[in-house]
């Protein structure tokens, strides 16, 4: 289920992002904690993720580069 922020950016959950990478939920907030993907806080400390950073790195992903 897709969220969107205040500034209607579209968000991602991480189990939406582990989906599209064929990874784990784990795997995608280990990403997040070394910074290979930018994330946000939800108030309630929950990571978001925006699709439209998602979708560029998915496309750089999925090119192998």
């Amino acid at each position: 289920m897709k969220h969107q922020s205040e500034r209607g950016t579209k968000l991602m959950t991480v189990s939406e992002v582990a989906d599209l990478f064929g990874v784990s939920g784990k795997t995608v907030s280990r990403w997040a904690r070394e910074g290979r993907i930018s994330s946000v806080r939800t108030l309630g400390g929950h990571r978001r993720f925006r699709e439209s950073d998602i979708k560029e790195l998915l496309d750089r992903y999925q090119q192998g580069t």
